[in-house]
């Protein structure tokens, strides 16, 4: 009974990978690093794997949310979708790829202009004078590619007369949902 939210799950998250106006285009991002704060950002998910449910994101490897995924790789995510009233929450284990065949392939595939968000010469979070004093480099040493394997996710959609709210959990390759009170 739960199949049909499921379905939608993996169609709004591809669409999002897929059309740059789509709501899930950007998702926020929760970690927690050794300093038990959470730490909130937005990041844009680049690739859904419906068949492994695994989102991978880019960043820069010097950024403080790398250093929170080492110390702690358990993340949450969270879509919204304004216009269908529809959130999911994403709990799941981040990991950076190693595999240099495939970071190559990656870093070929990003625009020029766009490379900049990972070539800067201090790493991201650090202070200086303005906007206009920031340095870059040649290459792909700080670029990062983390793939982030859920195993719970929480649907929600705000309607009338019930509200829907399915919790999804993984158990070894399999996924069961359960209808929760909203």
């Amino acid at each position: 009974m739960t199949q049909q939210y499921w379905t939608e799950i993996c169609d709004e998250i591809d669409a999002g990978t897929r059309l740059s106006d789509h709501p899930f285009r950007y998702a926020t991002l929760a970690t927690v690093g050794l300093e038990k704060v959470p730490r909130l950002r937005t990041i844009v998910v680049r690739e859904f794997d419906p068949e492994q449910m695994r989102l991978t994101f880019f960043t820069d490897a010097r950024s403080k949310k790398m250093l929170h995924i080492k110390e702690n790789n358990k993340v949450s995510l969270l879509y919204y979708h304004p216009e269908k009233l529809l959130q999911l929450r994403i709990e799941g284990i981040a990991y950076r790829e190693k595999d240099d065949a495939l970071l190559s392939a990656y870093w070929e595939g990003i625009r020029e202009a766009s490379r900049k968000d990972y070539t800067t010469e201090e790493r991201p979070g650090a202070e200086i004078k303005g906007p206009d004093q920031v340095d870059y480099m040649q290459g792909s040493e700080n670029f990062a590619v983390v793939r982030i394997q859920p195993f719970r996710i929480e649907y929600l959609q705000l309607r009338r007369p019930n509200h829907i709210r399915v919790r999804f959990s993984r158990t070894d390759d399999s996924w069961s949902g359960d209808f929760l009170v909203p």
